[in-house]
């Protein structure tokens, strides 16, 4: 039996418009890989440390635009888990639009699954991955789960979020999340409600890990 140390590390990468259910698939991996020692990455913890700007220049930024995660940090933090070295993982503060003080200790784990909206944009990180997949959903979908989360987890108004989704999230949605669908190893439609095509995902990947 081979030790862990021997095995190859597994990056997946979870991909998708924001609320077409990514997170909801990365937990369903993670929950049908527990046997496997597994961690989860969101992109979303490496936007950019804005500490220094006052919250209404936070406001303004385009949280959707590629520009507004630190990319670098994001993708040797990647590097560091692939070899095996433990990371601190940033915690991302939505109501004050900018990091927390805190981080999460996060060690090398067999499985890395990695999700978030523009994961597939930069070429270091696409290249990290072993498996990509792209979480298809229907546009009306998608603003009625995030309008739900960001009212209940993220302490956003109906207005605020409104507007958000028709100034940045729908358009840069359009400009850079969809045509990174041709990177993709897998593309799920319909994302969490399609449990056939999930399933079949987690037993290939099982396979892959066998």
């Amino acid at each position: 039996m081979q030790n862990d140390k021997d095995q190859p590390i597994i990056i997946i990468g979870i991909t998708g418009g924001s609320g077409s259910g990514k997170t909801s698939i990365a937990r369903d991996i993670h929950n049908q890989l527990k046997k496997q020692s597994v961690a989860i990455i969101p992109q979303d913890a490496f936007y950019n440390d804005q500490t220094s700007m006052s919250i209404e220049q936070r406001k303004k930024i385009n949280y959707d635009h590629p520009d507004s995660f630190d990319s670098d940090l994001f993708y040797n933090d990647l590097l560091k888990l692939k070899n095996r070295q433990k990371i601190q993982l940033p915690i991302y503060d939505y109501e004050k639009y900018t990091r927390s003080k805190k981080t999460i200790l996060i060690n090398p784990a067999r499985v890395i699954i990695v999700e978030g909206v523009l994961l597939f944009v930069d070429q270091r990180i696409r290249n990290l991955l072993d498996i990509k997949i792209y979480v298809d959903a229907d546009d009306d979908i998608r603003f009625i789960r995030r309008l739900k989360r960001d009212i209940s987890e993220r302490g956003r108004t109906t207005d605020s979020i409104i507007n958000q989704y028709l100034k940045t999230v729908k358009p840069m949605y359009h400009q850079f999340v969809e045509p990174t669908k041709r990177y993709a190893d897998v593309i799920i439609p319909e994302g969490e409600s399609n449990q056939v095509g999930i399933n079949l995902l987690i037993n290939q990947i099982k396979t892959i890990l066998n």
